[in-house]
């Protein structure tokens, strides 16, 4: 587990756009099946989560179309609900940072590790965009 001082700006870069912090797996399991679309972002200490991944995210967000609810999940932090989160994303591997989208609680896109890592922050944005504008 990392300590809380070192992950609070990490934490924060998500929460401060309108993400919603889940730490535990009633949490995860309530927001995943909410009607609508909803990005989880199992957010990492990373350097591309820093990098590509939370940037990306962010970006992501300045589209016409976009999730209904945000949340995070902090692998590394949150256990209970990461794992959770990653039961949710099977059959892909587990994976930080990454990021899926649920619709009506079935997975519709998912962004693995190799997906956002070497990638630039718009590059990362665009994908994200164009599974809002076919799901969203």
């Amino acid at each position: 587990m990392y300590p809380p001082e070192l992950v609070k700006p990490m934490r924060e870069e998500l929460t401060a756009i309108g993400f919603q912090e889940l730490q535990n797996g009633e949490q995860v399991d309530l927001a995943v099946n909410k009607p609508g679309t909803t990005l989880v972002v199992v957010n990492s200490v990373c350097g591309c989560a820093a990098a590509n991944a939370r940037p990306g995210a962010r970006m992501s967000l300045d589209n016409a179309k976009k999730p209904d609810h945000l949340v995070t999940v902090f692998a590394g932090v949150d256990k209970e609900a990461t794992d959770k989160a990653r039961a949710h994303m099977v059959p892909f591997p587990p994976s930080s940072p990454s990021m899926a989208l649920f619709k009506d609680g079935e997975l519709v896109h998912m962004l693995e590790r190799h997906h956002i890592e070497g990638r630039p922050a718009d590059m990362i944005a665009e994908n994200l965009k164009g599974a809002y504008n076919d799901h969203c």
